[in-house]
């Protein structure tokens, strides 16, 4: 058997050995897969970078332990402070919709528990995440730094004046649902820009409204999805 062969085999089980070790090291793994195969592109979202972003991060780290078991069903879950992590399908659709870039600054109002934050700082350059209640954003901010996300900030505050010192920005991701899209959010929202908002008010149907504002500024919208979120706090 030549010397080259013989390289080859052992890189080949090498890598094998290694890709054990990274299934062993993270026993949802298979879980996580299960989850984007049978939930979120079985439902319709497609973009591999997507796809790949949902595969890679940990879900079941941003929630409590009690719940780690069901982190990857098809169903929001409690986080504290009467707030959820959205259920996977509903993140990567809000997630494809933006068509997030490299390049891009994203702004993100309702960090929770960092899940949603996690996912877009996979795909775009920046994530500046504005969380009201002090707690979830201590612990988000935790989370994140944990598992080396870099290029996450996250801010206690009202996130319906957004974060006007880091516009304008590429895209707005906002994960709980107002009366009506704070215009402070479309004045930060940059030329070119896409924005993703659960709007509806207590006890009336919630709809996902994707807003898009072109160069020169103009800005249409359209409901793309029914939904139900937690409400917008603050303001």
């Amino acid at each position: 058997m030549s010397f080259l062969r013989l390289v080859t085999i052992a890189a080949a089980v090498l890598s094998a050995a290694l890709h054990a070790a990274l299934a062993t090291d993270d026993p949802y793994l298979q879980k996580r897969a299960a989850m984007v195969r049978d939930q979120i592109e079985r439902e319709g979202v497609s973009d591999p970078r997507v796809l790949a972003a949902m595969r890679d991060v940990p879900r079941h780290l941003f929630v409590s332990p009690s719940f780690r078991a069901k982190a990857y069903e098809p169903y929001p879950l409690p986080i504290g402070e009467g707030q959820t992590i959205s259920q996977p399908y509903i993140v990567g659709f809000m997630t494809q919709i933006l068509r997030l870039k490299e390049t891009d600054r994203i702004l993100e109002v309702g960090t929770g528990s960092g899940y949603q934050a996690a996912v877009a700082a996979k795909l775009a350059a920046e994530v500046y995440s504005v969380e009201i209640l002090e707690s979830l954003a201590v612990r988000s901010r935790r989370t994140l730094s944990d598992l080396g996300f870099r290029n996450v900030v996250v801010r206690q505050g009202d996130g319906y004046y957004g974060w006007e010192e880091k516009a304008p920005f590429d895209a707005i991701i906002v994960t709980c649902a107002g009366g009506h899209v704070p215009p402070p959010l479309l004045r930060q929202l940059g030329n070119g820009g896409r924005m993703i908002m659960p709007v509806g008010g207590p006890f009336m149907t919630q709809n996902l409204v994707f807003i898009e504002k072109d160069a020169r500024g103009s800005i249409t919208h359209r409901n793309v999805l029914p939904v139900a979120f937690v409400r917008l706090l603050g303001h």
